[in-house]
């Protein structure tokens, strides 16, 4: 298996969202991502920095580091995808999943997003390392 990390360092800002998004679409592209799991991967990625961007530092500045891996082995490719800050400890997978059987009207706020990045993702974990809030995404795919 060969893989190259590569790294991107931010303010977790949403006018930096076009940057770090054009980040990961491109090293994506590299791979050889078919394109309906780069927009998955995509659409999972852009609901975590926005809430990094909107909530880790409580109305303060800080940074969003973005790590990026994708390994290959045979026709087979995996990519590691971490997203670090240093805003206060918090684990978004301790919220429980919502009751999607319910209405809109009638399911409380939030949740929703996170939700959907675990079904999107084949693996999501959260470790808080070093003062930083760690949550990584793991994707693979069969290149064709």
């Amino acid at each position: 298996m060969n893989a190259e990390e590569k790294k991107l360092t931010v303010e977790a800002s949403l006018v930096n969202l076009d940057l770090v998004l054009a980040f990961v679409e491109k090293e994506l592209e590299a791979a050889s991502c078919p394109a309906k799991i780069q927009g998955q991967i995509c659409v999972a990625f852009e609901e975590l920095y926005v809430n990094i961007a909107n909530y880790a530092y409580e109305g303060q500045t800080g940074e969003c580091i973005i790590c990026l891996c994708i390994s290959t082995d045979g026709n087979g490719k995996r990519l590691e995808l971490i997203l670090k800050d240093k805003g206060k400890p918090f684990n978004p997978l301790d919220k429980a999943d919502p009751d999607i059987s319910l209405s809109a009207e009638d399911r409380p706020i939030g949740g929703l997003g996170i939700f959907m990045v675990k079904k999107i993702m084949d693996e999501v974990s959260y470790s808080y390392q070093e003062g930083f809030n760690c949550l990584t995404l793991v994707k693979k795919w069969i290149v064709e």
